[in-house]
């Protein structure tokens, strides 16, 4: 996709609908791991808990760690060229995505979630909005942060993760304007190196605190550690 128009509402329908798909075909990806590179979100999230003795402890370690690969430099070269060929995301753009969906997931996978269902694909995905999701959920009817949230998030309907996803598209392309793809990259909240670093690894972090609170898990001895799917 190379400098789409998104003027007018069909073309953002259209950039929305694309982004979507690069967003599933990444963390598709993700979730499966990269041959020869890394492993997938469950290799992921299993070195993690494998070190501490509570879930809680190894997502803390693990959004710390993803906070830092995400601000690295030379990440881009190791990942890039596998991750943008068949979705044409600039490359930094690609990469950066890439670990912050790999963290998200992991996030859900040691909170006892799996992460091959489509209610946890559509959460993921829209957790890379950061706080904005609680909006998003809340406009698809959608209430976060008691203790059925769990259940909640197992019934949401397919009509209801189709509204999500076209929504987290359409926001991000909308905030794009006029210049498409490259306006695109520079205005949403998990960009790359385009901006820097720098900010790659903030955005990381808060990504990881949404996560934290969307795959929300209420404490108890038998959750002390949740080995997931």
């Amino acid at each position: 996709m190379d400098d789409h128009d998104v003027d007018g509402e069909e073309g953002k329908s259209a950039a929305a609908r694309w982004l979507v798909q690069s967003l599933d075909w990444i963390y598709s990806k993700a979730v499966e791991g990269i041959p020869g590179a890394e492993g997938g979100i469950g290799h992921l999230a299993r070195s993690h808990q494998t070190q501490y003795a509570s879930a809680e402890e190894a997502i803390d370690s693990l959004v710390a760690w993803q906070t830092a690969k995400a601000g690295a430099a030379g990440f881009v070269t190791n990942l890039g060229g596998v991750l943008t060929l068949p979705v044409g995301i600039p490359a930094n753009l690609a990469s950066v995505l890439y670990i912050q969906i790999r963290m998200i997931g992991a996030i859900a996978h040691l909170r006892g979630y799996d992460v091959r269902t489509d209610q946890v694909k559509t959460l993921v995905l829209a957790c890379l909005m950061g706080s904005a999701i609680f909006d998003i959920l809340k406009d698809c009817g959608i209430k976060l942060g008691t203790q059925f949230t769990r259940q909640i998030i197992l019934r949401i309907s397919g009509e209801v993760l189709k509204r999500i996803n076209q929504t987290v598209g359409f926001r991000l392309v909308t905030k794009a304007g006029s210049r498409g793809m490259v306006n695109l990259v520079r205005v949403v909240p998990f960009v790359g190196g385009v901006i820097g670093g720098g900010l790659d690894a903030v955005a990381t972090k808060i990504i990881g605190e949404t996560a934290k609170q969307v795959f929300f898990l209420p404490p108890s001895p038998t959750n002390a550690m949740c080995d997931g799917n």
